[in-house]
């Protein structure tokens, strides 16, 4: 009887739970949308609740898609959107406060101050991280002020921090294992990367008692079982959870870059570009970040990392905001039947921008409209708005580690836009690589949950399971190319400093 691994993917936007089989091909899946909650302009919140009961259900949904009883459940993989902060009191397992997203802007005059302070040297030398409002460390802080009681709480040992894998961790192992992996913890710019230790000097700047903090662990490794009681879990007593890694980590893995120098594009609510840099942990010189990668059999891995803050929910905006489209995949169709943008630049500075600008009060902005200007272009330039952010990303990271990409491996909902890959193509200069499994998040953590427990012998076995499903390859020359790209440069000039 075949048995699979079963990997958790909880995003920004929704739970999933997907079944995977020895060759990583996928034996049911499920998915559940939750609530955003936008409380002020800037602020990103979710439900931690909501969170929890949606990832349960989509478990039981793709056991029941994939027709998979509990006794064919190797293992447990669990990958998630980073960053986002979730503070819970350790008696009652209730959160104090709704989870602050990762892209919440909440805190960025807390970061100003400790800009102003002179932490930035130090921040970056241990952590790898900018200070930004991005990271954990600042939202913890945030709701140890301004929720009633929750520092004192906090003081006696009775709140715990998480971010979402480790929330995911405490509850499906009944509150017996608070712990987080070397990937996740390196993204709350409280953890020493080198030393691979929570950090006392941040910790202490910010107030926050260390008693919060989750135990760091490899990623493939223990992380507990899941316990009796778990409603609508109770079939699932005892499998082990035995891989756990940040969603961009997880990707990278998934998409096999095990070698230095392999870099790898996430297309989901924001873009994701991370290059696998072995063993040694780099320091970028344009605004880029050092990252853990993995820790796998004994080893840790390193990664430098971009980000750009809104990509696919740019989409959502023109479907959800604007209304010019009925679902996602409508964007292409409407794209397609330009030639180009007609002049249009979008900028989605929608939260600020990430690397290379770390501007947190730049905002959206759209110049080159006319009277000519249709639905159409739009579209087509909410396209190109991603193909630009990511070649800022190459640009900056080719220049940190001193040679040209000769090839990009995609994933994420995005990249199945063969118009979206191809602008991406044209744009960097370089082929474009899609797998033919682009869940490549979750593959990753079912692979980091199936080497500990001998599901997956080694890396080698792995890397046969990646099927390529299209190359595209630049259609435009470099003349071109540099016009283009002078543009955007241009545009995102306009919408620098906008809200400040």
């Amino acid at each position: 009887m075949e048995k699979y691994v079963l990997a958790l993917d909880q995003g920004t936007t929704s739970s999933r739970a997907i079944f995977f089989d020895r060759s990583g091909g996928i034996h049911g899946t499920a998915q559940l949308e939750f609530k955003q909650y936008y409380p002020k302009d800037g602020w990103v919140e979710h439900d931690p609740v909501e969170i929890l009961r949606s990832q349960k259900l989509a478990i039981t949904a793709a056991m029941e898609a994939g027709e998979i009883t509990a006794d064919r459940i190797a293992a447990i993989g669990i990958t998630n959107q980073r960053e986002t902060t979730v503070v819970w009191d350790r008696n009652t397992g209730k959160p104090v406060y709704n989870a602050i997203v990762w892209q919440c802007r909440r805190t960025a005059d807390i970061c100003e101050k400790l800009i102003a302070s002179g932490l930035s040297d130090y921040v970056t030398e241990h952590t790898g991280l900018l200070i930004d409002a991005y990271f954990s460390a600042t939202k913890i802080k945030w709701i140890l002020d301004n929720v009633e009681g929750a520092r004192e709480k906090a003081e006696r040992g009775d709140l715990l921090f998480g971010t979402i894998d480790t929330w995911l961790i405490w509850w499906l192992t009944g509150g017996r294992v608070h712990a987080t992996d070397y990937s996740n913890a390196s993204r709350t710019m409280l953890f020493d990367i080198d030393r691979l230790e929570w950090d006392d000097k941040i910790l202490n700047t910010l107030g926050i008692p260390k008693c919060m903090m989750p135990e760091a662990r490899p990623s493939s490794g223990d992380f507990g079982t899941v316990a009796p009681g778990i409603t609508g879990l109770e079939s699932l007593v005892g499998i082990p959870i035995s891989g756990v890694a940040g969603d961009q980590q997880a990707a990278l893995f998934g998409q096999a870059c095990f070698s230095k120098g392999q870099a790898k594009n996430t297309y989901g609510t924001g873009c994701f570009l991370m290059m696998n840099t072995g063993e040694t942990s780099m320091r970028s010189r344009n605004g880029l970040v050092s990252t853990v990668a993995w820790g796998l059999g004994g080893k840790v891995e390193y990664a430098l990392e971009g980000s750009v803050f809104n990509a696919g929910s740019v989409i959502k905006w023109l479907r959800d905001g604007l209304g010019l489209i009925k679902s996602a995949p409508e964007v292409n169709i409407l794209a397609e039947s330009v030639e180009n943008a007609g002049g249009v630049i979008l900028v989605p500075a929608f939260t600020g921008l990430g690397a290379p600008y770390w501007d947190m009060y730049a905002r959206g902005t759209m110049v080159g409209i006319t009277r000519a200007t249709t639905a159409a272009h739009i579209a087509r330039a909410v396209l190109d708005s991603i193909a630009y952010q990511v070649k800022d990303l190459i640009t900056a990271m080719e220049d940190d580690v001193g040679f040209k990409l000769s090839e990009l491996r995609v994933d994420g909902g995005a990249s199945v836009s063969n118009i979206l890959m191809q602008i991406q193509s044209d744009m960097l200069g370089v082929a474009i690589n899609r797998p033919a499994v682009v869940e490549t998040t979750a593959l990753g953590a079912a692979y980091l949950a199936g080497l500990h427990t001998g599901f997956w012998k080694d890396l080698d076995d792995i890397e046969k399971n990646r099927k390529v499903e299209r190359i595209f390859t630049p259609q435009i020359n470099e003349d071109q190319r540099g016009r283009r790209y002078a543009e955007w440069q241009r545009a995102v000039g306009r919408s620098r400093n906008w809200s400040n």
